[in-house]
C-alpha cells in the first residue's frame, strides 16, 4: 500500500519513493514581511528547498543574509540547495553567498553544480552570464553537456535565476542564457524554474527559441514569488499560460517515476494557486 504524507493544508503529497523539491526565488528583504511569509510555508512543506537566487536584499552581504535570510528561509539551510542571482555580486565575488551556504551552493566562484533526487536529475546553473559565461563553448556550457550527457536515463530539472521567457515589465526574455537552454533541450530535459522576474508565471512546453513544442519542450516556471516585492506585468509572451504578480508563495514538485506535479502555494491569506501535472519525454 501506498504511503501517503501530509503537507499544506492538509493534503496528501506525496507517495512514497517520490521527492519533493519546494522553493522560490527573489527571498529575503528585511524591509518586506513577505520572507516570513513564505518561509512558513516552506516549512510546513518536507523534501528539498530551492532558492533561484536573489536570496538576500539589496546586496547580499554577510550582514543581510545573518539578519534577512537568516531568521526567515534560513530556518531550512540544511536542506537547500541554492542558485544565485545577480543581486549577490553586489557583494565583490559574492562572497557572503558562498559563505552562507557553503558546499551546498557547489564549486566557490562557479555557481553551478548537480544532484540527484529519487529518480530525477537536478542542475543548478549561474546565469549571470557576463561574470561566468553561458555561450556555447563556455566553461559552464561545455561542464553542462558533459553533466547531461552522464544522467541521460533520468528525468531532468535545471533552475538558475534569470528567466529565458517571462512576461514582466522590468526584465522580459533573458536572451544571455539560451545556450543553456539548447543544451538542456538537445538532452530532453523536462522543467526549468527561475526567478530574477518578481512574478509568477507557467510556460507551455517549448523550444529555446520560444516555439511551442508539446512533445519535447521544456516547461519553464518563474517563480519571483519569495518574498521581496512584487514586479508589473507587461506584454505577454509566447506561450505564456498562468501569470500572477500579486502573491508571493513558493512552487512544490513532487517528482515522481516518469512524470511530476506542480503546485504553486500561496501565502496566507491569498487565494490564487496552479497546479498540474506532467510527463517526462526524454531527448527530441
Amino acid at each position: 500500500m501506498a504511503v501517503l504524507w501530509f503537507g499544506w493544508a492538509g493534503t496528501p503529497s506525496a507517495q512514497a519513493g517520490d521527492a519533493v523539491l519546494v522553493g522560490a526565488g527573489d527571498i529575503a528583504s528585511c524591509r518586506s514581511s513577505g520572507d516570513a511569509a513564505t518561509a512558513a510555508l516552506i516549512k510546513s512543506i518536507g523534501g528539498t528547498v530551492f532558492t533561484l537566487g536573489d536570496n538576500a536584499y539589496p546586496d547580499a552581504t554577510r550582514k543581510q543574509f545573518a539578519a534577512c535570510y537568516g531568521p526567515t528561509w534560513g530556518r531550512v539551510k540544511s536542506r537547500t540547495r541554492p542558485a544565485i542571482g545577480n543581486h549577490e555580486y553586489e557583494t565583490k565575488r559574492a562572497a557572503a553567498y558562498w559563505d552562507f551556504f557553503g558546499s551546498a551552493a557547489g564549486p566557490r566562484g562557479k555557481g553551478w553544480y548537480s544532484y540527484n533526487v529519487g529518480d530525477w536529475h537536478v542542475v543548478v546553473l549561474n546565469a549571470n552570464c557576463s561574470k561566468v559565461g553561458c555561450r556555447k563553448g563556455s566553461e559552464q556550457e561545455r561542464w553542462l553537456r558533459a553533466d547531461l550527457a552522464k544522467h541521460h536515463d533520468k528525468c531532468t530539472l535545471a533552475y538558475w535565476h534569470q528567466s529565458r521567457f517571462s512576461s514582466d515589465r522590468a526584465h522580459g526574455n533573458q536572451a544571455d542564457v539560451g545556450p543553456i537552454w539548447e543544451a538542456l533541450y538537445d538532452y530532453g530535459a523536462e522543467v526549468v524554474l527561475s526567478g530574477h522576474s518578481h512574478i509568477y508565471e507557467r510556460f507551455a512546453p517549448q523550444t529555446p527559441w520560444g516555439r511551442a513544442d508539446p512533445d519535447h519542450g521544456i516547461r519553464q516556471f518563474v517563480v519571483g514569488t519569495g518574498g521581496a516585492s512584487h514586479d508589473r506585468l507587461g506584454s505577454v509572451k509566447a506561450n505564456s499560460q498562468v501569470r500572477n504578480a500579486r502573491t508571493f508563495g513558493v512552487l512544490k514538485l513532487t517528482l515522481k517515476s516518469g512524470s511530476y506535479d506542480w503546485d504553486f502555494i500561496p501565502q496566507k491569506g491569498k487565494s490564487f494557486r496552479d497546479s498540474g501535472h506532467g510527463s517526462c519525454h526524454g531527448r527530441p
